[in-house]
């Protein structure tokens, strides 16, 4: 029995370790109440959201990353858990920015303060899942960042796809909980716990039949690869990504897929994998007979293929960029599936390079659609010629998601296929090669688009405000940066791949 005493102390050491979640949470409430007192402002509550992550910013950066549990070890705070919060506020930080140029969110007059808001509150959510190590944590972190997001993907509700994306993101996200709930009740009644530690601990001793235990992997598993739009969990991101704002498909492409990556590595690698012996570290220990890395293997394999291969055929720009994604999930499968030191750091350069180039991607969608009012590929004909600076930009960050040098998109592969090599996968690496030659078709039909078509049209150049080309440029020069000065990031990545594994 804990004394009084003790519990105290552990609470303020909890409460110390929990300044930008804390940060995050006073955000939240103090953007609500902006919204309600200055109702005559529609960014005030953005405001209020970006300084809110400035001040998060900087609680992690000064943060003290010991390697430890929280909150009677609900939470782990360590150097994994930070990497992922710092990319999660990234993404949150610039979607929040970008929102300001959407010209979707500022028709029919409509407020914003609750938009602001509910960001805050999903990012919250995230910060939550990527240190959870409880597996009523990792659902309550996934719900509190979904719920958010449900409402979010439908906020132009008066478009009807907005409406329909909603709809679709809440039936898929329930079935989704109803599974990872159902395997979490069998893991609890095989293990005796909900503590990550505690069932490593259980299933290392026997103490878990295998059938059961294999049934309740999957379903967790299932769980998580909804968020991840990992296949075949997938079928409603291209729905919600076209239905949902521009800025909004951005972030549930990036941070949240960042959050699902976290928490999916630390189930695995916490939870099933044999820490007592240095030689076997890397053994997945759900039970010898099932060969778990060839399960998330194939996963990876049927992910980047079906992404890839259906993106072929898509003619509007958001659901091209939402199947992109999917393939993309596939290719950081693949550093999973080794699950090496080396696996989990390529995954960890990979969103950070994806994080950029994504979001620019998604950007220069927006701009365009603010001009255009459409995302149709067909739309895009000609236009190198009206918004040269936006169109030179967009395809360098298709070729980025391609995986061409000079640029980040290289990086991140190339480090992803010498940790699958290393580890003897040769043959995924060889699919991942060809996923993203098939990858370099699809992207560049959008450049022929821009660059050859519809030159004979003479259509009027398009303008854009100098803040949008300040934004857009911020988001193009990282992602030539880190394709020839990298080093940073990797040493960043390497430093961060141990896990808090308990006492």
């Amino acid at each position: 029995m804990i004394s009084i005493e003790q519990f105290l102390i552990e609470l303020n050491k909890s409460i110390v370790l929990f300044k930008p979640e804390t940060a995050l949470v006073i955000t939240f409430i103090v953007a609500l109440l902006a919204d309600l007192i200055f109702r005559k402002s529609k960014n005030i509550s953005g405001y209020v959201v970006i300084l809110g992550f400035i001040i998060t910013g900087i609680f992690l950066f000064t943060g003290n990353v010991q390697g430890t549990s929280v909150f009677s070890k609900m939470l782990a705070v360590d150097s994994f858990a930070q990497f992922f919060k710092f990319v999660i506020l990234l993404s949150g930080f610039i979607v929040v920015v970008i929102s300001f140029f959407s010209k979707e969110l500022y028709e029919q007059d409509r407020r914003l303060g609750e938009y602001f808001t509910l960001i805050a509150g999903m990012t919250f959510g995230m910060f939550l899942l990527s240190g959870a190590t409880n597996l009523i944590m990792i659902y309550l972190a996934i719900e509190t960042m979904s719920i958010s997001s449900y409402v979010l993907a439908g906020y132009t509700k008066e478009v009807r796809r907005a409406s329909e994306a909603s709809l679709k993101y809440v039936i898929f996200g329930a079935v989704s909980s109803g599974l990872m709930i159902y395997g979490i009740s069998i893991l609890f009644g095989l293990t005796g716990s909900l503590n990550l530690y505690d069932i490593n601990h259980a299933i290392a001793h026997g103490q878990a039949d295998l059938f059961p235990l294999l049934v309740s992997g999957i379903m967790i598993i299932a769980g998580i690869g909804y968020k991840i739009s990992a296949v075949p969990f997938h079928f409603w991101t291209p729905d919600v990504y076209e239905g949902a704002p521009v800025s909004i498909t951005a972030l549930l492409s990036v941070a949240s897929k960042a959050a699902g990556f976290a928490v999916l590595i630390r189930f695995l690698k916490v939870g099933f994998f044999d820490h007592t012996n240095p030689a076997t570290a890397e053994a997945w220990r759900l039970l010898s007979t099932v060969d778990w890395k060839f399960i998330i293997a194939i996963l990876s394999v049927l992910t980047m293929s079906i992404g890839n291969l259906v993106a072929v055929w898509q003619n509007n720009m958001k659901r091209l960029l939402a199947y992109s994604s999917i393939a993309h999930a596939g290719y950081m499968l693949m550093g999973v599936t080794v699950m090496s030191d080396a696996g989990v750091s390529a995954v960890l350069i990979y969103f950070v390079v994806y994080l950029f180039m994504n979001l620019g991607a998604f950007f220069v969608v927006m701009l365009i659609a603010n001009k255009l009012g459409s995302e149709e590929l067909d739309d895009y004909n000609g236009i190198g010629y009206r918004a040269p600076v936006l169109s030179v930009c967009l395809a360098i960050f298709l070729i980025s998601l391609t995986g061409l040098p000079p640029t980040a998109g290289f990086i991140g592969k190339w480090y992803l296929f010498i940790a699958v090599i290393k580890a003897n996968y040769i043959w995924l690496a060889v699919v991942g090669v060809l996923n993203s030659v098939v990858s370099l078709f699809y992207y560049v039909k959008v450049i022929r688009n821009m660059f050859i078509r519809g030159m004979e049209k003479g259509n009027e150049p398009l303008s854009y405000s100098a803040p949008a080309i300040i934004v857009l440029l911020l988001l193009v020069i990282p992602t030539l940066v880190l394709g020839v000065w990298f080093n940073p990031l990797v040493e960043w990545a390497n430093k961060s791949v141990n896990l808090f594994l308990g006492n």
